[in-house]
C-alpha cells in the first residue's frame, strides 16, 4: 500500500523525528551504477523480492546469491547474475543465511524464507545450500503459527551460536523460532512474540550486537532487544518522514564495520532511494540511488542485501543486491552494486 506524500508528512510529524540532533540531509542523494545484474525471473509481475548472500572465503569471486521469486520459488546466482539453480515452492517472500550451521550429516549453510502458500498458516523453508555443486537442498518447512508469513531475517547468538528467525506477518506480529536442522527433520521452535501495528516486513538481525531491526512500512523503523529473554518493548529509530524515508519503507540491510559500528540501510520505495544511518546511533549519513547505467536503474525495490568484504575484481569491497521492482521489457530481477561505490559516493568512513 503506497501513502500520499501529505499524508506520509502528516504520519511523519505524528510519529516524531529521526535519533539525531543534526538536521537531516535530505538533499544529499547521490547516484551509483549497477555492476551486474541476474537473470530475470521466470514468472511476470510483482515476482522478484528478496536476495541473500553467501561469500565464498576462499575464492571470493566464486560467491554466490540466493533470492525469491515469490510466484515460483528460490533462485540461485553467481556474481555475473547466471542463473544456477531453482528450487519451487509456490510463496516464497523474504530470504536469508547464515554459514556455519549445523545441518544433518554437518556444519553447512543454512538459507530460510519465509513461506507464504497457506495464508493461515505460516512456514519457514529451510534448505542448504551446497557452493560445490552451486545447489539449493530442501530440509524441510516447519510451522511458524498462524497467519501470513512476510517478512524474514536469521539471528544467531553470539554466546552458543543458536540460530533464530524472526518471522514478521503482514499484521505486524513478529514471532522468534529457535531453528534446528541437525536432526532428520528440521524444526522450528517458538519462544516469543513481538509486536508492531500495521503492515511491516523488511528486517534484519544484527549478530555482533544482538539487535533486531525492523521497517513498518508507513510508520518507520523500529529496533528490538534480538534475544527472547530481553524487554520485548520496540524502540522507536528513524520515521517515515516523506523525505529522507519515503514510504513504503521496505527492505533493511546491515554494512557492519568493527565491534558495533557501520551503517544501517533502508529501501526508500516510494522515491526509488535508499537512506543510510550510521551504526550504533542510527544518526542519518545520506542517500542513494541506483541509477541507469549498462544494467539499468533500480525502483520501487523490496529485498536488498549488503556485505562488505571481498568478492572478486568485479566488488572488492563488497557487495549489495537490490530487487529492481521495474526490468522492462523483461521481468523483475536483482542489480549488483559495489558496496565501494556507495562508500565512495556517500564518503563513510
Amino acid at each position: 500500500m503506497r501513502l500520499s506524500p501529505v499524508l506520509a508528512l502528516l504520519i511523519a510529524g505524528c510519529a516524531g523525528a529521526p535519533p539525531s540532533s543534526s538536521p537531516l540531509p535530505a538533499d544529499r542523494t547521490v547516484d551509483v551504477t549497477a555492476r551486474a545484474e541476474t537473470a530475470p525471473v521466470g514468472t511476470g509481475e510483482d515476482a522478484a523480492d528478496d536476495p541473500a548472500i553467501w561469500r565464498n572465503p576462499r575464492r571470493p569471486a566464486e560467491s554466490l546469491i540466493v533470492a525469491t521469486d515469490k510466484r515460483a520459488g528460490l533462485h540461485l546466482y553467481d556474481l555475473a547474475g547466471r542463473h544456477l539453480d531453482f528450487a519451487p515452492s509456490p510463496r516464497l517472500n523474504n530470504v536469508d543465511l547464515r554459514d556455519g550451521v549445523m545441518l544433518a550429516g554437518g556444519r553447512g549453510i543454512l538459507v530460510a524464507a519465509s513461506d507464504r502458500s497457506d495464508e493461515a498458516q505460516a512456514r519457514i523453508a529451510l534448505y542448504r545450500l551446497d557452493p560445490a555443486a552451486r545447489k539449493l537442498q530442501p530440509l524441510g518447512s516447519p510451522v511458524a503459527g498462524t497467519g501470513e508469513a512476510y517478512g524474514l531475517c536469521l539471528w544467531r547468538r553470539a554466546s552458543d551460536r543458536a540460530v533464530f528467525a524472526f518471522v514478521v506477518m503482514k499484521d505486524g506480529r513478529i514471532d522468534q523460532f529457535r531453528i534446528d536442522a541437525s536432526g532428520s527433520t528440521a524444526t522450528a521452535q517458538p519462544v516469543r512474540t513481538l509486536r508492531l501495528t500495521t503492515q511491516s516486513e523488511g528486517c534484519v538481525a544484527d549478530d555482533r550486537t544482538g539487535m533486531l531491526y525492523v521497517a513498518e512500512e508507513d510508520v518507520g523503523i523500529w529496533r528490538f532487544a534480538a534475544d527472547f529473554a530481553a524487554d520485548p518493548a520496540p524502540i522507536p529509530g528513524p520515521r517515515v518522514d516523506g523525505r529522507f524515508l519515503v514510504a513504503d519503507a521496505e527492505g533493511l540491510a546491515l554494512a557492519p564495520r568493527g565491534r558495533n559500528g557501520g551503517w544501517l540501510i533502508g529501501s526508500s520505495q516510494g522515491d526509488n532511494a535508499y537512506a543510510v544511518w550510521r551504526l550504533p546511533d542510527l544518526a542519518p549519513v545520506g542517500r542513494f540511488r541506483i541509477a541507469q547505467g549498462r544494467y539499468g536503474a533500480t525502483s520501487e525495490t523490496d529485498g536488498i542485501e549488503i556485505m562488505p568484504g571481498n568478492f572478486g575484481p568485479a566488488f572488492p569491497g563488497g557487495l549489495m543486491v537490490a530487487q529492481d521492482g521495474d526490468n522492462a521489457p523483461a521481468t523483475q530481477n536483482f542489480k549488483l552494486v559495489a558496496w565501494g561505490d556507495i562508500a565512495k559516493a556517500l564518503n563513510l568512513k
